[in-house]
């Protein structure tokens, strides 16, 4: 792992064994690390990053309302293993390598951002409706598989990344909702004190002795993104030391 010492950057600390504690209850609060020294934004645009998209206020809307909106849900259908795919210096044949970050306080909502790299601008912001001390404590049992469903419109023109809310498996159970946002102004300031780690887990420090939430947890790593079709795309968070295959798989699939 190579980091850089950046003096407005505060200090990251080791995961704590209790961050993988079970009875966890579901709460919800904004991602800010309000951290004494607060890191100036320095990230790049991503490669292929566009203008703003004309959808960003349909987002927004329902980031505001999902929570209770109602969604008919079909059966979980994963189009695809690693099951015979080759792996190459722990690299999936076809993939295109990404930067993946899951973080959030570990009773609330867990975010996912996915960027091309570290010092990169997120393309990519979902929330997810599982806390965040759950979706580290099942990592550390094994395997996670998640699916990211939604219906395909009759004249579906957007990407499969630019939907804006999905319904949510974990392990083939139903787990809510995930839901699309733009990058905020916390989620930046995460994503800028985190620059200099390509993988690894932690506690971003914050200004608050207590949190009823816990403490603000990051878990750090590549992703390898798999391009199915346009209505599939796959993430596999792969393991460092190369060893059977990924730790997590993050499943979008757009279904008629």
């Amino acid at each position: 792992m190579a980091a850089q010492n950046i003096p407005s950057t505060p200090p990251l600390l080791p995961l704590h064994s209790q961050i993988l504690s079970p009875n966890i209850t579901s709460t919800t609060s904004p991602i800010s690390p309000r951290s004494v020294s607060r890191p100036t934004i320095v990230l790049q645009q991503p490669s292929n990053k566009k203008g703003s998209s004309k959808s960003s206020k349909l987002f927004r809307r329902f980031r505001s309302v999902f929570r209770s909106f109602p969604i008919i849900t079909p059966m979980c259908k994963i189009p695809v293993s690693l099951h015979g795919t080759q792996l190459q210096d722990n690299h999936i044949h076809g993939g295109t390598r990404m930067s993946g970050t899951l973080f959030g306080y570990r009773k609330a909502r867990v975010h996912l951002a996915i960027q091309e790299n570290s010092r990169c601008l997120p393309i990519l912001v979902l929330e997810l409706g599982i806390t965040t001390g759950k979706l580290l404590q099942d990592m550390g049992l094994g395997l996670v598989r998640i699916a990211l469903e939604c219906e395909k419109g009759p004249s579906e023109k957007i990407k499969i990344l630019d939907e804006p809310i999905w319904t949510l498996y974990c392990n083939g159970k139903i787990s809510g909702c995930g839901v699309k946002r733009e990058p905020t102004d916390e989620d930046l300031m995460v994503m800028q004190t985190l620059h200099p780690v390509s993988m690894g887990a932690g506690v971003i420090p914050t200004e608050a002795t207590e949190n009823p939430d816990g403490e603000l947890t990051y878990m750090r790593s590549h992703f390898e993104r798999v391009i199915n079709s346009r209505d599939s795309e796959t993430y596999y968070m792969m393991n460092p030391d190369g060893n059977s295959g990924p730790e997590l798989s993050i499943f979008f699939v757009r279904i008629k």
